[in-house]
């Protein structure tokens, strides 16, 4: 069983390393970016709705760029977090390039020291894009945090790959490789990364966890916010699975297999 430390510092080791190329690669394509082309997720702009105005604050925010476009879209004000420093620094650096730096900022920590570290603030809008639950260990406590961060009258919105993803088998899809309950850790030691499979890379230890939907609905209605929506996808944005067909930028399965759901989203308000 690998100790808090272990993980972390791990993870956050190979998140270091792997910046610099993220940065330079065609996937986040931040010369394009700077040009005015990426934006987040149609399907997360339609059920965010209207943030002109607002206070939004993305937790795990990585190298910015979904921080970035919500202030494009018309935030008053976004703060992203992340706990990779050379992260942050990229970020940073897109805000200047954009003109932004006066409405974005981002904040060096871990999520878990999120509230300390945004000195006790609330936002109107509490955003946690695709990818960022599985470096987790925790959700009861990831969702007190977050929920500290919502403020009167304001919202969390979570957008995530369906755990059921990290259950299936590769070849269909269809069949259960590993249990949707094991609250384990899945243990990673491979080079690369999903923007450049064949990258040299020396910090390829990483530990994720797989969250049941119920464990993460459960989390953030004891924190007393209300549960607004659960919305469940039978698409997603990336080959999961050896199976799946692109069809209009979406990956699904095929005709006449099963469908499973893929993606999922969740908004969660404070009266």
């Amino acid at each position: 069983m690998s100790t808090d430390a272990d993980w972390r510092d791990a993870n956050r080791a190979m998140w270091d390393e792997r910046v610099p190329i993220h940065a330079a690669s065609r996937f986040y394509d931040q010369a394009g970016f700077r040009e005015g082309r990426g934006d987040v997720n149609a399907f997360e702009a339609e059920e965010v709705g209207d943030v002109t105005g607002k206070r939004l604050v993305h937790l795990q925010c990585h190298m910015g760029q979904d921080t970035l476009s919500w202030a494009r879209r018309g935030a008053a004000e976004v703060v992203g977090l992340d706990f990779s420093e050379p992260a942050v620094e990229v970020a940073r650096g897109l805000a200047a390039d954009l003109g932004l730096a006066d409405r974005a900022s981002f904040v060096a920590a871990d999520v878990y020291d999120a509230r300390e570290a945004l000195g006790g603030r609330v936002f109107d809008v509490v955003y946690t894009g695709l990818g960022a639950l599985c470096w987790l260990p925790d959700t009861a406590g990831w969702a007190e945090v977050a929920a500290s961060l919502v403020a009167p009258g304001g919202f969390l919105y979570l957008a995530e790959f369906h755990p059921l993803c990290d259950t299936l088998d590769w070849d269909t899809g269809t069949r259960l490789a590993r249990s949707y309950l094991d609250r384990e850790p899945m243990v990673f030691d491979e080079p690369g990364t999903y923007t450049d499979g064949e990258a040299a890379t020396e910090h390829n230890l990483n530990f994720q966890w797989t969250h049941p939907i119920g464990a993460v609905v459960s989390a953030l209605a004891a924190t007393g916010l209300r549960i607004e929506f659960l919305h469940e996808f039978d698409w997603t944005l990336f080959q999961h699975f050896g199976s799946l067909q692109q069809v209009e930028g979406r990956y699904q399965q095929p005709a006449g297999v099963p469908r499973a759901p893929l993606m999922y989203s969740l908004k969660a308000s404070r009266a």
